[in-house]
């Protein structure tokens, strides 16, 4: 096993920076022009928009990670045959690393959509770039030297959030903690931050104090600002699994496709340490990773991704007359499309306990994360909730925490859980499971955190109080459909958007598809629409389904022009 260590990483290394061979370069060369640079001379630069795919013909470049307060890290040393790119270069997003000719440079630079172009063109090549596109980032993300720099305790609530978005968006960052770090300490005394706030650098230099996570997204170059007036085939609101299958499905199939999302990708699902059930995962596959493979694979296909943007309302005025609809965004901006997808999920419920609030990013948490159970190695936590992604959090936690007190209001897990997850629970020793039982108090105070819960056994009718510093909670789901409000989409007594015949007037014209809406050209996926299964397995198959339906009925709008 030792020796195998090493071998391992050689593979991976050679599969990060794999060299063209004059073969390659050349069924390269009709997707790109050919550039020269200067020694010296910068071929891209931290926090600046990434032209292009470099493939080096002659020369060399240098690779550096440079962080928002100067430090500066070598990565690696590129000459002929290698190519200068990483999976941000798909859509064009802000370089992460600067790369500097070494000596004088010829190389062929390749634009995002030729690089798309050649990917999809050159199966077995693009395979191997799109490995080391994905290997890249993942590196640049565990080496913590790039991207923006969080300032401020490591455990406050602000650093968290923001360290949780970043994570969540598969974007490179890291943590200075201004305890322990004097000049982290005087940028938080000169720009005013408050011991709990949190100060981030850009990788531009721009410094924010305690900024959203939409203003933070705006300062590293995750979304444009620019005005969007092009009419899109598929708007897909929500980039949870069935909307990142909807977006797979309907860019590889040619249509004009974008995808925005409030959070970040994945959703729910996204937040699962583990997903078990999933087809052709036998070992299961993390949520993170599982989104994180369907957001690249989307960006292949041509798919532009807004996130963080939130759609705050649609407008359906022009639908019968000119076959647009317009979904507002919460920047004041708005996108046209011939179809919307709504896959906005659900969120989980805030359950009615006295001074929830006040402890929210201060000890309790609707997910369950690598940072979360750091928080919480050899301590004891409480966790509400029945279902599948409170099953599996419970699991993940479980493996840093002394002991996990799992609380559901009925007699069992029979009834919300699939039985493998029931199983592992029962097999681990340090998840306590206790039926019948809700949250009904929280003790501490808003500066310090959450210092103690108490809960009841509703059967017996006995209080139990624990001094505990987190609380997960997983319970029940409320749709996000807010945002059509307006818009005449029907819903169900929940929420939850009606579909095909559920969703029928009389008197229409046409019937909606299985997942179409009660508006003509909205569809409906995953765990927003009403009657879903709420699983992985189906969200996904539900947005590849609607792309099918999508296909009719802008067939039928061109063919009635």
């Amino acid at each position: 096993m030792a020796d195998d260590a090493p071998s391992e990483l050689l593979s991976r290394r050679h599969q990060m920076f794999p060299v063209l061979t004059e073969a390659e370069v050349a069924r390269i060369r009709r997707f790109g022009t050919v550039r020269n640079y200067r020694r010296g001379e910068m071929l891209f630069t931290v926090g600046q928009p990434g032209p292009s795919m470099f493939v080096v013909l002659t020369g060399a470049v240098a690779i550096s990670q440079r962080d928002g307060l100067g430090h500066v890290v070598p990565i690696v040393r590129h000459g002929p045959g290698h190519f200068l790119a990483e999976v941000g270069t798909l859509s064009g997003r802000p370089a992460l690393v600067d790369g500097q000719a070494d000596e004088d440079v010829e190389a062929l630079l390749v634009p995002p959509g030729q690089l798309r172009a050649l990917i999809i063109a050159e199966a077995d090549l693009g395979e191997r770039l799109v490995r080391a596109l994905i290997l890249r980032r993942v590196a640049l993300i565990e080496a913590g030297h790039s991207g923006p720099v969080i300032i401020g305790q490591p455990q406050s609530a602000d650093v968290l959030r923001l360290q949780n978005f970043l994570r969540r968006n598969g974007q490179p960052h890291h943590v200075v903690d201004a305890g322990r770090d004097a000049d982290a300490a005087a940028l938080m005394e000169q720009y005013g931050a408050a011991v709990n706030e949190a100060l981030v650098v850009c990788p531009d230099g721009s410094v924010l104090l305690n900024p959203s996570a939409d203003t933070l997204a705006r300062c590293i170059g995750m979304v444009d600002t620019g005005q969007r007036d092009e009419l899109f085939d598929v708007a897909v609101v929500g980039a949870g699994p069935a909307g990142l299958a909807t977006a797979v499905y309907a860019a590889s199939e040619g249509l004009h496709v974008v995808v925005l999302d409030c959070r970040s990708m994945g959703g729910q699902a996204g937040a699962s340490a583990r997903i078990e059930n999933y087809l052709g995962f036998p070992t299961g596959i993390s949520g993170q990773a599982l989104a994180g493979r369907a957001f690249v694979q989307a960006q292949k296909f041509g798919a532009e991704m807004l996130i963080p943007t939130q759609a705050v309302s649609l407008d359906c005025t022009r639908q019968h007359d000119e076959g647009v609809l317009s979904i507002g965004l919460a920047d004041g901006r708005r996108l046209k499309s011939r179809t919307v997808v709504i896959a906005s999920g659900a969120r989980y419920r805030r359950p009615d306990v006295p001074r929830l609030g006040e402890f929210e990013g201060r000890g309790v948490w609707y997910w369950a994360s690598a940072i979360e159970a750091k928080m919480c190695t050899q301590t004891e936590v409480a966790l509400v909730g029945g279902g599948n992604s409170a099953g599996q959090a419970a699991v993940f936690l479980a493996q840093h925490a002394a002991k996990v007190f799992m609380l559901v209001r009925g007699p069992s897990l029979a009834a919300s859980m699939s039985r493998y997850l029931i199983d592992r629970i029962e097999a681990t020793s340090n998840i306590a499971l206790l039926p019948h039982t809700a949250l009904t108090q929280m003790h501490g105070d808003a500066q310090s955190g959450l210092a103690g819960v108490t809960w009841r056994n509703h059967r017996d009718g006995v209080d139990e109080e624990r001094s505990l510093r987190n609380v997960f909670l997983f319970v029940g789901a409320e749709p996000e459909t807010s945002w059509l409000d307006g818009c005449g989409v029907a819903v169900d007594s929940h929420g939850f958007v009606l579909t095909g015949t559920a969703a029928a007037h009389d008197g229409e014209a046409r019937a909606p598809a299985p997942l179409e809406s009660s508006v003509p050209g909205v569809f409906a996926v995953g765990d927003v629409r009403s009657g879903s299964v709420k699983r992985v397995g189906g969200a996904i198959g539900e947005g590849a389904a609607a792309v099918a339906q999508i296909h009719q009925v802008l067939a039928a709008a061109d063919a009635a022009r």
